[in-house]
Parts: structure tokens; sequence; C-alpha cells
């Protein structure tokens, strides 16, 4: 049985959490100082990981083979086959002439402005399918969908990014606040209830950000109400929910709230649009079945991620699914360390790439019953075409998720924290990075908190802190390091066809997830 130790080098903890962010700083270095492409900069991450696991750690090599092998498949399945299914679901509207169709809609809901369109699609909507699907999906459907409103690529990942990290927390039916309860083994109710507050602070600022995001300052000065509202809105959906309601469900209320109010309020009030941010008009009015068709993918997400996660009258739909996953106790390395996440778990028939995949089926049969030049086999050509595009991001997610797992299994990620955890009371301060640095290593809010929420209770209690308050400044901290993680970015490179695009998201990411962070560690503070 392979033990990590925090200070498996020389002794010696600050040693050890060196040896452990080596990884990390590598992928930088060949990402961003020495230009090369993503798959290149992963690897080189990879190889030094695993250099750090035999060497520095002292883990056995074939323990360390064998955690690569788990993380490149956990990256083919299920995050890849996620993203190549949320892709090809956009690239279908596109190839059925619904692209316009779509930006027309979404140009009349926003009174005709882009920024305004973003903000709808990306923070309340995108809410919604992290909601409902999360590990990526939310990512790369809003990226398109930004795209296909007339965003540009590198301001659409952005905006995709920076709005995720409100819903982050209680995403794919807040799975990240169940597993950072039962592993720090806090009440369940209080660290939803308190990460939801968290939470709720985040959401109120984020739609101002996006703001200057998508316009600079004048984008402020035109469209602070709308922000005002869905910021309001969506802020108040998660305290209640998460607070008094179902705490699964706290995303669902949030952006359904958010999104009705936010619609009824641009009923009564309209955007000052400078010329270049008003979208364009067709000439030709929508339909009635154009505009149906147009939506139909998204809705049908929707409708159907629902019922699969939450439709329990007469037959528990949700149970039924995950009763068919098989769970694979890896082979050579289940038993050979101390981890839960040796077992591999197949959700071929409730993951959200086979919902997306049955989605993606039916918006084909549709299209092609709708309109003559559509075909089923252009459909699945097209699905093909995109693999074939992505084959690079793809490989680049594979790798870096096998960089996480080896970074994991062989202690450095928990070196890494365990050095945050050695400053004492002002520890509360820094809470929130140890979520950041694990979700910016995983790409991950729930491996985050499988990570850390342990270390954080444990830290509170040595210190005289509320251990619930740090187990869910954990979540929140994790929430901003995702729009900076490796996988996360090749996901919206990927949904942008931004090739080798990875270096330039992150340059202009940064600050973004830096500021936010900072921001939640204030917080936490003035909590504590």
């Amino acid at each position: 049985m392979f033990v990590p130790a925090v200070d498996a080098v020389a002794g010696s903890l600050p040693l050890t959490a060196v040896v452990g962010l080596a990884p990390l700083i590598v992928f930088f270095l060949f990402l961003m100082g020495l230009k090369q492409s993503a798959y290149v900069s992963a690897a080189a991450a990879l190889v030094t990981a695993l250099l750090g696991a035999v060497v520095g750690f002292g883990m056995p090599a074939k323990l360390a083979a064998l955690s690569m092998s788990e993380g490149l498949m956990f990256g083919l399945f299920p995050i890849v086959f996620i993203i190549w299914m949320a892709v090809w679901i956009y690239d279908l509207t596109v190839r059925a002439h619904r692209f316009e169709d779509l930006r027309q809609i979404f140009a009349a809901l926003g009174r005709g402005d882009q920024r305004v369109q973003a903000l709808l699609i990306a923070f309340s909507f995108g809410g919604l399918l992290e909601a409902l699907a999360g590990f990526g999906a939310p990512i790369a459907i809003v990226t398109a969908m930004l795209l296909a409103i007339g965003i540009k690529p590198l301001r659409a990942v952005i905006t995709t990014l920076v709005a995720n990290t409100a819903p982050v927390a209680f995403g794919a039916m807040a799975i990240p606040v169940t597993t950072a309860s039962i592993l720090s083994e806090q009440p369940l109710h209080d660290v939803a209830a308190t990460t939801g507050k968290l939470m709720a602070i985040l959401a109120a600022v984020v739609p101002f950000v996006l703001c200057f995001v998508l316009d600079g300052s004048r984008g402020f000065r035109q469209i602070w109400p709308v922000a005002v509202v869905l910021g309001a809105t969506f802020s108040g959906g998660q305290f209640l929910a998460s607070n008094y309601l179902t705490y699964e469900l706290t995303n669902v209320v949030a952006s359904l709230l958010s999104l009705s109010v936010g619609i009824a309020f641009l009923k009564v009030w309209a955007p000052t649009t400078p010329e270049e941010q008003a979208s364009a008009v067709s000439a030709s009015p929508l339909t009635v079945q154009r505009t149906t068709l147009a939506l139909f993918p998204y809705v049908l997400v929707v409708v159907v991620f629902g019922v699969a996660k939450l439709w329990r009258i007469g037959v528990d739909i949700p149970a039924w699914l995950q009763s068919t996953d098989i769970a694979i106790a890896w082979p050579g390395l289940h038993g050979k360390i101390h981890s839960n996440g040796t077992m591999f778990n197949v959700n071929w028939l409730s993951g959200p790439g086979t919902l997306l995949l049955l989605c993606g089926l039916a918006t084909a049969v549709v299209y092609a019953a709708t309109d003559r030049e559509f075909t089923v086999g252009g459909a699945l050509r097209e699905l093909i075409d995109g693999l074939n595009r992505m084959k690079f991001s793809f490989l680049t997610i594979a790798l870096v998720m096998a960089l996480a797992y080896v970074m994991n299994f062989s202690g450095q990620t928990t070196a890494i924290g365990a050095a945050l955890a050695t400053t004492g009371s002002v520890f509360p301060l820094l809470s929130p990075v140890l979520g950041w640095v694990g979700t910016a290593v995983t790409g991950s809010a729930t491996s985050s908190n499988a990570l850390f929420a342990n270390m954080q209770a444990s830290t509170a209690e040595r210190i005289g802190a509320n251990q619930t308050l740090l187990v869910s400044a954990n979540a929140a901290g994790a929430v901003t390091g995702k729009m900076l993680s490796p996988q996360t970015v090749s996901i919206a490179a990927a949904a942008a066809k931004m090739d080798n695009g990875e270096a330039q998201i992150m340059r202009a990411i940064a600050g973004f997830s830096f500021g936010l962070l900072a921001f939640m560690c204030v917080v936490v503070f003035l909590f504590a």
C-alpha cells in the first residue's frame, strides 16, 4: 500500500510542496513562455509529474503509470465524450441553417443588444446547464451559443468561463457540495447552506464583471440595470434554495428565476446599444416553425437532463439510470493507494455524454424530417468531422487529466494544500486558495472538494475556526479556479474552434480568476 507523505522530499513540507508544484510550473512555462502547443505542454507536465511521483514522493513506477492510465481514460470518457457530443449538437444547428434563426431569437430577447443576449445565455441559461449537466458540457454549449449570436471567439470564451463561476459549486445536481460534506464529515444541510451564502455573494457580483468583459466601462454604464436584475435574482435563488428548499435544485431554481425575471424586465427596459453591439436583423421575420427548430436542441437538452436527473414520479428515473453504471476497480491500482478514485465509474447510460448523444440523434431526426436538404447520414458525418477537427484538443484534455491523476494519487496536490494550511490564524483568508488550487489542477470542483474538504475541516478545528465555513470556503475558491484550469480552457478552446488558443485564453482569463479569488478570500475572512 502506497501512502503519500507531505514531507516526502528530504523530510521538508516546503520542499515537497515545491516538487508538487513543478508539473504546473512546467505546463505554464511550455505553454506561455516557450509558446508550445497545449498538448506538448501537457505532455511535458505529465512527464514532470511522473518523475516527481517516483523520485520525489517514492511512488512505485508501476502505480504512477497506472495512475496515468486511469487519468487518460477518464479524460476520454466521460470528459471528451461529453464535449464531443455537446459541440455536435451545435454543429447540427449550423448544418441545418438554424444559425441565423438562433441569433434572431436572442436578438429579440435581448432587445437587439449582443451584450444583453450574452448575459442571458452565459449567466442565466448557462447556470441551468451547469445545474443539470456539469462536467464541461455547459462550457462547450454556451461558448458555441455565444459564437452563434456573433460574439468573437476569445470574448465568447472569457464570457463563458467567468459566467460559469456562479453555478459551479452546485453543479451537476450539487455533487461538489455533497462530496465536501461527506469527506469532511460536516452536516450536509450546514455545508449546503453556508456554501449557498458564499455563492450568493459571488453570483451578485459576476454579472457586473461580465459587463466589463463584454464591452469595458461603456458596457457597465449601458447595461448595468439588467446585470442588477440577473445577479440579484440568481443570487436570491441560490440563497433560498440552498438554505430553505432542496439544495440539489439550487442552480435550477436560481437559473429559472434569473431567466424569467430577466426576460420580463427586458419587456419594460431597453439598453442604449452602440452600432457595433447591435444584433444583425434578418430581412425575413421568424416563423413559429423556424423559432421552434432553432431552439429545439437546447430546449431538448434541458428537458432530457431534467427528466434524467429529477423525475421520481411513479418511477425513479435517476436511480434507474444510475443502477446501470458499472464500477470498475482499476486493475493493479485499486487497493494499492488510499483513494476512492481508483474505482472507475462507467456511466454509459446515465452520463451527460450519453444524454447529449440522444439529444443529438433526436435533433438529427427532427431536422431531417423538416428539411429535405438535411439528412441523418449528413448529421453522422458531421459527428466524425467534429472528432477529426478537435482531435488535438481532445488529446490535450486526456493528457491533462492524466497529469491530475498522477499529481493526486502520488500526493503532490495534497502537499501543496498542506503547505498552505501551515499559515495558522491567517488560514481563513487563504482557505479559498486551496479550493482554487484543487480545481486549477483537476478541472473539477468536485475533485477539489474531494482533495481538500477534510483538510479544511481539520485545520479549522486546530485553529479554532468554523469547520463548516472553511469547508464551504473550499467550494468558494474552487469555482474561481475552474476558469484557469487547463482542462476547462481546452474545452472552451475546442468549442470555440481556437486551435492552439489555450495560451491566449489563459493570458486573457488569469486576471479575472485571481481577482474573483481575492474577492472570495476577503469574504470568507470577514465571515470567519
